[in-house]
């Protein structure tokens, strides 16, 4: 039950974030940090998003917690900015997930092979 809560709750915070990443797509970018990235999209948003993988993994082989936590926060903002400029609603992530839930890792690998 605590796991059901917990993956509610981290839904819940991703879809904040991520109506507040999609109220900012048509902003200034001079007012937004979002906007900016979103005036060069899709490039832009994929190349920051490609940065802040490379800094997760870097701090994930640096075993250094506080900054791979960061980063990780990063990384999930920038994914849900790359959601938002390719109008990908995070509902459809979450479906998905829990479709592939039902199913074996290698099973659920294999089908996305044929």
């Amino acid at each position: 039950m605590a796991d059901q809560i917990n993956k509610v709750d981290l839904r819940h915070s991703l879809d904040r974030l991520y109506d507040v990443i999609a109220s900012r797509k048509n902003g200034s970018p001079e007012d937004s940090y979002t906007a900016q990235l979103f005036a060069k999209a899709p490039e832009n948003p994929a190349r920051k998003l490609c940065e802040e993988a490379t800094e997760v993994l870097i701090e994930a082989l640096n075993h250094n917690k506080v900054k791979l936590t960061a980063e990780s926060a990063d990384l999930l903002y920038h994914l849900l900015v790359v959601w938002a400029a390719a109008d990908i609603d995070p509902k459809d992530v979450w479906q998905e997930l829990d479709r592939r839930q039902d199913t074996s890792g290698l099973v659920e690998k294999q089908s996305r092979q044929l």
